[in-house]
């Protein structure tokens, strides 16, 4: 079983339709039990790093997330998802985020290009992993975001694409744990090919 996280940030319902369009059994939840019980894990996100980091422990399920990546169960986060997995925001610079890697996120600094970054953009693919399985180099993947992730380890990322002067993580890619700043959800065939590996495979 597959767990969405449900914690008020975001689109749930377009990315568990996609997967359950793609055939797998999923649960949208707010309930630490399911986050603990579920085989694989997406947490998706759109909004503000502080308030998502409020929701998910009013909710009780911070620690339940930093577990099941601990245990090493397949992990998927989604744009703030991504975001979620370091420590520390620009955006808000008191809030504390999960702590999984080493890193920062940054506001885009080119100021010669709208924010957010919205719309569609090539991704240049860094290393292979087999949630990448069938998706070429320089696929076209669906952005909505104002800050993106800076790992301290440059092996961390699995993708990449340029806005302006800034080179983004696009895909981060770490054993058990994958996320997109894109929404493949929203990125058509490539990004439903990715959804289906998640499904399918143990990355």
């Amino acid at each position: 079983m597959i767990a969405v996280v449900d914690y008020n940030m975001g689109n749930l319902r377009s990315v568990s339709k996609a997967l359950e369009h793609l055939g797998a059994e999923v649960r949208v939840s707010a309930e630490a039990r399911d986050i603990a019980r579920c085989d694989k894990l997406v947490l998706p996100g759109v909004g503000a790093f502080k308030d998502a980091i409020w929701e998910l422990k009013a909710r009780g399920l911070f620690d339940p997330i930093r577990e099941h990546i601990r245990t090493g169960k397949p992990f998927f986060g989604i744009c703030l998802g991504l975001q979620l997995l370091f420590l520390h925001s620009d955006e808000n610079p008191d809030a504390e985020g999960l702590g999984i890697f080493p890193g920062r996120v940054r506001r885009f600094e080119s100021g010669n290009v709208k924010i957010p970054h919205m719309g569609w953009n090539e991704v240049a693919i860094r290393k292979p992993v087999p949630m990448l399985d069938g998706v070429p180099d320089g696929s076209s993947f669906y952005f909505v975001h104002s800050y993106y992730a800076v790992p301290d380890d440059p092996e961390l990322v699995g993708g990449v694409c340029e806005y302006g002067s800034d080179s983004v993580t696009a895909i981060l890619a770490h054993d058990n744990v994958f996320a997109t700043q894109f929404h493949p959800e929203k990125s058509q065939e490539m990004g439903l090919r990715i959804l289906k590996n998640f499904i399918e495979k143990h990355h």
